[in-house]
């Protein structure tokens, strides 16, 4: 029936016909086919294969126009989807043989066929407007008469011929980008030029290189940045430490995993002759060094976060400020940005400061370190680490009880040596020690996002705020009917107030099925993204929420320490 109401006004493009008038048509009047017409035809206009005007249907304007998309290929090229652009209309489908000389990833235009054979449009490429990418990373080899480049991506699915004269010094084995790159006839292969030879294919650091080309990542630093970076003194100057909060003789620690390179982010306490504490949440003062518009401010900015492999970091800043200027190592003077909160031992916020400071770290804590001393009552600086985990449960479970979702997914480790040859995997266990940072970092960025929207007396001031939207109705329905086959309840409707999920995922907890369910729950949200406009952080249940505290991995917290300052 679908084929058919889509063979019949593919053939006819401008009438407009009643759903009664079309079953005569198509010789459906009995009741029961004429039912399942119009069950089609209104499928189809939701689809955007008709549109709808009154109780007329005719075939939608869009589709007789030009229809212009990106195209996605399967793994092996056999068929791909070309998806449009600005449209309603469903994915089309694009057969083997239809695909043209188009790659993964190109901006095309498309045709489509007047019989329609699945859910999908069909049609055919018909012109290639832009190429998706002008290199692609493989391994060269060779056969007896001639060299080709095998691609990394499997969506490239065709080998790519290099001449002779091409290789430039390449040798069959090679990790090498390919650039240059021309497809006229589908019957023969494309041909492109070596333009950088990575290394040996399969060694540790050749891999990551060509992961970073295939995800167009940059690399390496320009000439520029490297260059400004160095000429960024160690030494702090004293006329810029008198004009800053001095916490150097407070006592002040890092909590960080075994293998971490930059230590971004410390924490102090002191308790008060109230009795309440002073929290110190202490934020290395990247915006102090990255000064706006110059060399590596613009290529932080390109970058937009550091790039985390397993083993290997590609950093949004050059080493010489992520891991040295501005990494709050142990016994060195660093400027930091801080949120100082005075608290009621229970975890209650009195009042708060944000302001720039000068910490020197008195300890570089593991998490295992931190864990033994929670575990024991014993250790370097006890009594600390102690009451800082007593306030983070405290505002662990106030979060919880407003609505905060605790997803558990397990997430894994890789134990590497030398040469980046993974030797064991391991599944990470989230401890106390974790918690108790996440908690104080959660804090400081809940505080200023509040401080902005609550100074703006009505007035709008432009921020950057990480909201977390509620998520879409239908998928809600299909994670309720999910999790009611397996046995439990989940009210659809009375998801708008998240604490729905956390009643759900506390009833999983420990069975079989809750990696499964936390999986799918996941699944059903909406996407965390950074705006302007702030509308809350659903998953989290925080009204004002922003990322503050990562500023040498994360632009977006960069420009939230600058419109700090500037506010």
């Amino acid at each position: 029936m679908k084929n058919q109401i889509k063979s019949f006004f593919s053939k006819h493009p401008t009438l407009s016909i009643k759903s009664k008038a079309l079953a005569k048509k198509l010789s459906a009047t009995s009741p029961h086919e004429y039912a399942k017409l119009k069950d089609v035809i209104h499928q189809l206009a939701e689809e955007g294969f008709l549109e709808r005007k009154g109780k007329r249907f005719q075939l939608n304007k869009f589709t007789t126009g030009k229809l212009v998309g990106r195209l996605q290929l399967v793994e092996n090229g056999s068929f791909g989807f070309v998806v449009l652009e600005k449209s309603k209309i469903n994915d089309i489908f694009i057969p083997e043989r239809h695909l043209g000389t188009a790659f993964h990833g190109d901006t095309v235009e498309v045709s489509l066929f007047a019989t329609q054979k699945g859910k999908n449009l069909e049609g055919q490429i018909i012109n290639i407007i832009k190429r998706g990418r002008t290199e692609v990373t493989g391994t060269l080899k060779k056969t007896k008469s001639f060299y080709f480049v095998d691609p990394d991506e499997k969506e490239i699915h065709r080998d790519i011929y290099i001449g002779s004269d091409k290789l430039n010094n390449a040798k069959s084995g090679d990790k090498v980008v390919v650039g240059e790159i021309e497809w006229k006839d589908r019957l023969l292969n494309p041909e492109g030029t070596v333009v950088e030879i990575l290394g040996k294919a399969g060694s540790y650091m050749t891999e990551i290189s060509a992961l970073a080309r295939e995800f167009n990542l940059s690399y390496k630093f320009s000439d520029k940045t490297l260059n400004e970076a160095e000429n960024i003194p160690l030494e702090l100057d004293e006329a810029e430490i008198k004009t800053r909060l001095d916490y150097r003789n407070k006592t002040v620690i890092t909590i960080d995993p075994a293998d971490a390179k930059d230590f971004d982010d410390a924490v102090s306490l002191e308790i008060l002759e109230n009795g309440n504490y002073s929290v110190g949440i202490h934020i290395a003062d990247v915006s102090h060094y990255v000064r706006r518009n110059s060399p590596i401010d613009n290529e932080a900015l390109k970058r937009g976060t550091s790039v985390y492999f397993v083993g290997k970091v590609i950093p949004m800043l050059p080493e010489r400020l992520s891991n040295n200027v501005c990494s709050l190592v142990p016994d060195k003077d660093r400027l930091t940005y801080s949120v100082i909160v005075e608290m009621t031992p229970r975890g209650r916020v009195v009042k708060y400061r944000i302001a720039k400071s000068v910490i020197n770290s008195k300890r570089r804590f593991t998490y295992d370190e931190v864990q033994e001393i929670i575990e024991t009552g014993k250790g370097d600086f006890s009594d600390i680490v102690l009451k800082l985990n007593k306030i983070s449960q405290n505002l662990r479970k106030k979060r919880m009880q407003s609505g905060s979702i605790n997803f558990h997914t397990p997430e894994v480790e890789f134990e590497l040596d030398d040469t980046g040859t993974p030797l064991d995997i391991k599944v990470k266990k989230v401890k106390e020690s974790h918690n108790l940072i996440e908690e104080l970092m959660l804090l400081a960025n809940r505080i200023v996002g509040e401080h902005v929207t609550k100074n703006e007396n009505k007035n709008y001031i432009p921020f950057v705020y990480r909201i977390h939207d509620l998520p879409e109705r239908e998928k809600l329905i299909e994670f309720s009917s999910f999790v009611k086959s397996l046995g439990y309840s989940f009210d659809p409707a009375s998801a708008v107030k998240s604490v729905q999920f956390q009643k759900l995922l506390e009833k999983v907890r420990g069975t079989e099925e809750e990696a499964l369910i936390n999986e799918i729950a996941i699944r059903s949200m909406a996407k965390a993204i950074y705006s302007t406009d702030n509308i809350g952080h659903y998953g989290l249940g925080f009204k004002y929420y922003t990322h503050f505290t990562s500023p040498i991995r994360r632009y977006p917290d960069l420009i939230v320490h600058r419109l700090i300052f500037d506010y």
